[in-house]
């Protein structure tokens, strides 16, 4: 009778976090079949306007403080306050109306030749709900040196599993 209940709540959790890994990765989007004007998710990025979580440590340990890209966490807000890049800044997620128009208030005042990095890692990279939508808005903003960190499994697998420095907490 133990071990019954066991499992049943092993199941349960299970369920639920095939659910919550569904709702954030995988469920089906409005815009993921074009319903909004915003980009598919199987739309391809640039390949120039990609960088790898290598090149991007090598590119932040020999920049100097003027040179550095202004970082852009796109995702979720949890996740940013768990572990994120040293120095990025969260203004919502891109995943959300309300998060768009947050990224692009705080964005307005920007040069439109900032040297921007936007990554979010939440889930694999080819079903983000959040990096593509922040591509096009950057990129209808007229940014002209954008690029996105890929992390093709996570944050957690691509980044902080290989050492990479992070920080915790929110700004």
């Amino acid at each position: 009778m133990l071990l019954r209940k066991k499992v049943a709540s092993a199941l349960r959790f299970v369920k639920r976090s095939a659910l919550a890994v569904l709702i954030v990765c995988g469920a089906p989007l409005p815009w993921a079949h074009g319903q909004t004007g915003q980009p598919s998710l199987s739309e391809a990025l640039p390949a120039t306007q990609l960088v790898q979580p290598a090149d991007l440590v090598r590119e932040l340990a020999s920049a100097s403080a003027d040179a550095r890209p202004t970082i852009v966490y796109v995702g979720f807000r949890t996740l940013f306050g768990g572990g994120h890049i040293p120095g990025a800044t969260f203004h919502g997620s891109a995943s959300t109306e309300q998060g768009l128009a947050d990224i692009k208030k705080w964005a307005t005042s920007l040069p439109r030749t900032t040297n921007l990095v936007i990554y979010c890692g939440c889930c694999p990279f080819e079903r983000c709900p959040n990096i593509r939508p922040a591509f096009a808005l950057f990129r209808d903003m007229g940014f002209t040196h954008l690029r996105v960190l890929e992390l093709r499994t996570s944050f957690a697998a691509d980044w902080a599993g290989k050492n990479y420095a992070i920080e915790k907490g929110l700004n």
